[in-house]
């Protein structure tokens, strides 16, 4: 099993951008399963979604404490939530910026991470405004590139199926990120 968890803001699409790639892993055969975290929530407040997906019914119904990944939708929560908690140590953290992933030596040092600036790519799509993106479906583009565990045709399936408003630019995004993601580099 397999098991990501989504650190975003509110109103940046991170509970739908899990239920998103549970629906195109979904489509590509395996099992998923997708839930939100939610506290008091509001516009710009933390929020944290919960995704695993396997090859057989999952079961199990909890948080996950120690994720295989971790996809980080806004980098500021790195500096305010204790983001790689329980991560294992052969975990990827994908994280939206335009930085390079050695840039985060100090943050992530014995993970491996991958960055895309998914924010520039969102604007690019006119996916939100410039000061608040909405990146959720440009982050999953680079996640299926760095995870490899969903194809980019369901995934863009999933996308114009799932997303309330401009499912083109939002595939789009979701695209252009795939390519423009970083190689996973081990700090």
């Amino acid at each position: 099993m397999i098991e990501i968890r989504f650190h975003g803001r509110g109103g940046q699409g991170t509970v739908v951008a899990s239920k998103i790639l549970a629906t195109s892993i979904f489509l590509d055969g395996k099992y998923s399963q997708s839930f939100p975290s939610f506290g008091v929530e509001r516009r710009g407040a933390p929020v944290t979604a919960f995704l695993r997906v396997d090859e057989k019914p999952i079961r199990i119904r909890t948080e996950i404490y120690e994720p295989d990944h971790v996809v980080i939708l806004d980098p500021l929560l790195v500096d305010q939530v204790p983001i790689t908690n329980g991560l294992r140590r052969e975990g990827i953290v994908t994280i939206n910026s335009s930085m390079k992933p050695v840039e985060f030596t100090d943050k992530f040092k014995g993970f491996r991470v991958a960055t895309v600036p998914a924010s520039k790519i969102a604007l690019k799509y006119h996916l939100g405004n410039s000061q608040s993106p909405i990146v959720n479906t440009a982050i999953l583009g680079a996640v299926a590139k760095v995870l490899s565990i969903v194809t980019m045709e369901n995934l863009v399936k999933a996308i114009k199926g799932d997303v309330p408003a401009d499912p083109d630019n939002n595939a789009s995004a979701a695209e252009e990120a795939y390519q423009r993601v970083t190689e996973v580099v081990q700090l």
